[in-house]
């Protein structure tokens, strides 16, 4: 008898090109079925709270909170390599007066909500879903914005000024990837189930960077509007030799992102990085 194993991902091109390949049924694990779960990635953060779902995406702040029933998959993490989450504002404003100014988020367990508090401090927040947050400073609800996902890339093209740019500043101070999202199962199902889990979503993105434009057309279903050769940028950002495997580099920036969070008094201990 089968197995239903529910995967939280996001409906997201990055997400979709990697899972592609599980999706189609072109990659398979036997004796499991697969169901996937799309939610937007704080919602994802919050669900992962209670146990819900045997795998999922989540930010890697949010791991911070989750690590005890959940464990770090090595494949499929998001890791930005110089470039990352971006603040974006109507007009051009000093860095030094970012704190003064109320900011959109995409959500407080993000890893783009964590940079912020790390790099800028604690400025006025309101939580905005991520797709909405340009509008939300369009529209004067927000004097900054928290941009993540394509609107990146994007973001000049609505009118908006870049005004700082979290993943320039974790590369000049680490000389890291940034880690940003992560998928993990929780710790029940065990060992073997883990390998096999793993196993598939490697093959599943490799599959993808092997067949890259027919997972990209997949994934132009997700894109929002935008169009093939942004997609195709978006997806190469985030889709990386760190999603195939994490290695030592992806780990010490793991290690880095947490001993931060500990020394600035977010979390009371670094959690166990034990990705299978």
């Amino acid at each position: 008898m089968e197995r239903t194993v529910r995967i939280g991902h996001s409906p997201d091109p990055d997400d979709a090109f990697m899972f592609y390949a599980l999706t189609a049924g072109i990659v398979r694990i036997p004796g499991v079925r697969i169901e996937h779960v799309l939610e937007d990635i704080e919602t994802l953060n919050r669900r992962s709270r209670t146990g819900e779902l045997e795998v999922t995406a989540v930010s890697f702040a949010t791991y911070l909170l989750i690590a005890e029933q959940y464990r770090m998959m090595d494949p499929g993490a998001s890791m930005g390599k110089g470039y990352g989450p971006i603040l974006v504002a109507r007009r051009p404003i000093p860095a030094v007066e970012i704190e003064q100014h109320v900011v959109a988020i995409p959500g407080k367990h993000t890893t783009a909500a964590l940079l912020l508090r790390i790099f800028v401090g604690d400025p006025p927040t309101i939580e905005v879903a991520f797709d909405k947050i340009p509008q939300a400073v369009l529209e004067g609800q927000a004097d900054l914005g928290l941009l993540i996902h394509e609107g990146q890339i994007t973001h000049q093209q609505m009118g908006l000024t870049k005004v700082l740019d979290l993943g320039e500043a974790w590369q000049r101070d680490s000389g890291l990837p940034l880690p940003l999202g992560v998928n993990v199962m929780r710790r029940d199902l065990g060992e073997d189930l883990h390998r096999a889990l793993s196993q598939a979503l490697r093959e599943s993105i490799a599959w993808a960077h092997a067949n890259v434009d027919e997972a990209l057309e997949y994934a132009m279903r997700y894109g929002r509007g935008i169009d093939k050769e942004t997609c195709r940028r978006f997806v190469l950002m985030y889709v990386n030799d760190f999603t195939l495997a994490l290695g030592a580099e992806g780990r010490a920036a793991i290690e880095r992102l947490f001993t931060l969070a500990h020394r600035r008094g977010f979390i009371s201990a670094v959690p166990p990085i034990d990705p299978i």
